[in-house]
């Protein structure tokens, strides 16, 4: 039978791990409970209707801009006003990478530029306020490896299936093309599109709200999360749900988006990394 003093280290753990997840969150509700009482919390809350309709809006516009057929309706238009212009920017040779930075380039402008626009001149706040800090970020480094550690398995076990390798990587070499430069001039545009969209979930939208919402705004966050993955591998898309929870908490622990990027930028060149080594890319 344990004694007490054998049994201590083990519930201090636990309590440790209790406390670690609990401070963020009972901060969070804190929070809310203040504005509420606040006579500013008796009043419509309007930045909070803004920034859920801006949600809404900015989601909508970047189904229906950044199509396919939307690009090419725009190539055609340019064509016919500046056929010279088009001709270089649009060259055969270019065209999927013309498309896919069109793509990258486009959901930064909505998933960034709109809401810092909104947030510096209408809501006039600092951007710290909405996780674009550096200090802090890397006190959780250690989750960070762990979270890694997990997801590069997952990856390359998923990575064998004919849905992934049909999806990812987006950009597909031809022939045999190298890597360099279009692959990685595309990775490059990929990689800033995730920091947009750790911004535009992580920051705008969870601490925006959180205010109203206290911790639920974590999960207010996670449903828009999960329908951006509709029409990708289904595997992929229940693990937003989960990446949505865990990546929201991490953002209210440090008050950063920079270690949710972090995340999703080395699992995405991962995923493309591994895309590439099961058609044999490596092996020429």
């Amino acid at each position: 039978m344990k004694s007490c003093d054998e049994n201590e280290p083990e519930a201090s753990w636990w309590s440790g791990i209790a406390t670690f997840i609990a401070d963020p969150l009972t901060e969070a509700e804190n929070e809310r409970t203040k504005f509420l009482d606040s006579p500013e919390g008796s009043k419509v809350d309007a930045r909070t209707i803004t920034i859920l309709i801006s949600v809404a809006v900015l989601l909508t516009l970047q189904h229906y801009l950044l199509a396919g057929d939307v690009f090419v309706s725009i190539v055609q238009w340019m064509r016919s006003i500046a056929p010279d212009l088009a001709a270089t920017l649009f060259q055969e040779s270019n065209l999927q990478l013309s498309y896919l930075l069109y793509w990258a380039l486009g959901q930064t402008l909505l998933y960034l530029v709109v809401p810092v626009v909104q947030i510096l001149f209408f809501f006039r706040q600092s951007l710290t306020d909405y996780g674009l800090k550096a200090r802090g970020f890397a006190n959780l480094w250690s989750l960070y490896l762990a979270m890694l550690a997990i997801m590069v398995p997952i990856v390359l076990m998923v990575s064998k299936t004919e849905s992934f390798q049909a999806t990812y990587p987006f950009y597909r070499l031809t022939g045999e093309e190298s890597l360099w430069p279009r692959f990685w001039i595309w990775e490059a545009a990929y990689f800033l599109q995730f920091v947009g969209l750790e911004f535009f979930f992580r920051g705008y939208l969870l601490h925006g709200v959180k205010r109203r919402f206290g911790a639920y705004a974590i999960f207010v966050m996670m449903v828009p999360y999960c329908m951006i993955h509709f029409g990708k591998p289904m595997p992929e898309t229940f693990a937003a749900i989960v990446a949505g929870v865990v990546l929201g908490f991490m953002s209210l622990k440090t008050r950063s988006i920079w270690m949710g990027a972090t995340l999703h930028i080395s699992v995405a060149l991962t995923m493309d990394l591994c895309a590439l080594w099961r058609i044999g890319r490596f092996d020429q």
